[in-house]
């Protein structure tokens, strides 16, 4: 079934849409968040929350604006975001061995060995290294963009111009 086909049943509540965009989806949805959360079973839990909302909201799903897929991935990206920010999560945090955090310091600042994140590289390496640097901020490590300024030492105003110019780079990219 050709994909616009296939979203437009889901907009319009079919169900084997619905289970066939899952099938589709999930996985790569699921990374994503876990390379933010840090949790398997969390991540599992809000891609499951993702597509139920995708679900209950498809009708503001606007093709003229990008893809489908893109569309999903800032869903579950946002729903990351704010688990990671919640009160729940950070207590949960608290009595955690330190086992877990050397793995995070490990694997914080090295998207090569990511599963998840295979093709973004390919995308990065045109790149100038302050454009890496904000996008696995913001992207892939889930801070804002005050934090991100703290965390560079520079006004969140450039680090907002930085994001604007290093995303249609990479759109530049992807059209080659």
């Amino acid at each position: 079934m050709e994909l616009e086909v296939l979203v437009e049943n889901f907009r319009n509540k079919d169900s084997k849409a619905f289970e066939k965009l899952y099938e589709m989806y999930s996985d790569n949805i699921c990374g994503v968040i876990n390379s933010i959360v840090k949790n398997s079973d969390i991540a599992q839990e809000i891609c499951q929350d993702v597509f139920v909302k995708a679900w209950k909201n498809s009708e503001s799903y606007n093709a003229s604006k990008g893809r489908f897929f893109t569309w999903m991935l800032n869903i579950a990206r946002n729903a990351a975001i704010d688990e990671v920010r919640s009160k729940s999560h950070k207590n949960s945090k608290q009595n955690l061995s330190s086992d877990f955090f050397v793995n995070i310091l490990e694997d914080k600042n090295d998207l090569n060995n990511q599963v998840d994140t295979i093709g973004i590289k390919n995308l990065l390496t045109n790149l100038k290294d302050k454009c890496v640097q904000i996008i696995q901020l913001l992207y892939f490590q889930g801070y804002t963009q005050k934090e991100a300024a703290e965390e560079l030492a520079i006004p969140v105003g450039t680090v907002k111009t930085r994001n604007r110019s290093c995303i249609s780079q990479i759109r530049g990219n992807l059209s080659i």
